[in-house]
């Protein structure tokens, strides 16, 4: 990802600071670092992409290691933006329960497992993918931390329009994992993610507005009205829409790529309209109701990524 992070957490007590771990709590705070849900979507932009590819069925041992490939890169890079995070993570109740400020990892072991985790990740995509791929993989990584994280994140309110471009990332790596080499179609995609990603973001940040100025991060929910953020979406959401259908005529797909993507664009319109129509007149969140759009952009990727899977096969 981008970024995409649903985790919400009430407070932590002093009382989880000190509590002794097992070796099962270990083990699940060092994958709680790798943000598992968030890889889940990710992947869902990978592996579709493969079958889009493939014009079929790719090589399911292919798509197993791109798979594990994938979840040992983006874990890297969810690691590593917990670390540089740690301090901010603390202040909201969205992050507080992550294994950082709980006090489940330290912050020297955390670094040291991100930065594992990228160098396997990118050695086993070179060895049992292609060099192309694994460099891709490293370049999101990259990005990710240093150019989002780092940079943009306490910097800038666009900071996950480009920020976000780190997550876009899955969409050539699944391309390029069956063909080594880049084209049109993966590109489009890759673009359909970059508009997608402020809607889906900006609607959960709108959740979550106070966590991100009491930490004093200018993600723009926290900076602007909701009506201001909601006319942003509705902007965005009609840009992705015709973006994705730019893959009809560029692969070219069949009839039933365009069909599922005009019909789940209507739907996501509707649903940013609505969003727009109900922050006109009110900051209440029990009114704009923000959480509707971004379980909805979920759904609506994952449609999206699998429409483009099936397509091949019913031509």
């Amino acid at each position: 990802m981008t970024a995409v992070d649903p985790e919400f957490s009430t407070p932590v007590d002093a009382a989880s600071l000190s509590r002794p771990s097992s070796v099962r709590d270990v083990v699940g705070s060092y994958i709680a670092l790798m943000k598992p849900r968030i890889i889940e979507l990710l992947l869902l932009t990978t592996v579709p992409v493969m079958f889009l590819a493939q014009q079929g069925v790719p090589p399911l041992g292919l798509v197993l290691w791109t798979f594990v490939g994938g979840t040992l890169s983006a874990g890297s890079a969810n690691a590593l933006n917990c670390v540089v995070d740690a301090d901010i993570d603390q202040l909201m109740r969205r992050t507080q329960r992550r294994p950082l400020p709980r006090h489940r990892v330290s912050t020297r072991n955390a670094l040291v497992f991100g930065l594992l985790l990228g160098v396997v990740s990118t050695v086993w995509l070179w060895v049992l993918v292609n060099p192309l791929s694994a460099l891709l993989a490293l370049a999101a990584n990259v990005f990710y931390v240093v150019g989002y994280t780092m940079i943009l994140k306490r910097r800038t309110s666009q900071n996950i329009v480009w920020g976000g471009a780190a997550g876009c990332f899955p969409a050539l790596i699944g391309w390029t994992a069956i063909t080594n080499e880049l084209a049109w179609a993966p590109v489009v995609l890759f673009m359909v993610v970059f508009f997608w990603t402020p809607p889906h973001f900006w609607a959960l940040a709108m959740r979550y507005r106070e966590d991100y100025s009491a930490a004093s991060v200018p993600m723009l929910p926290s900076i602007a009205s909701s009506k201001v953020v909601a006319k942003q979406i509705v902007i965005y959401a009609w840009v992705m829409v015709g973006t994705s259908l730019l893959l009809w005529p560029i692969t070219p797909t069949g009839w039933f790529y365009p069909v599922a993507a005009l019909a789940l664009g209507v739907a996501f319109l509707v649903e940013a309209h609505g969003l727009k129509a109900r922050s006109q007149d009110s900051e209440e969140l029990s009114v704009i109701k923000p959480m509707r759009l971004f379980h909805w952009s979920n759904a609506y990727l994952a449609l999206l990524f699998v429409s483009a899977a099936i397509d091949p096969f019913l031509r």
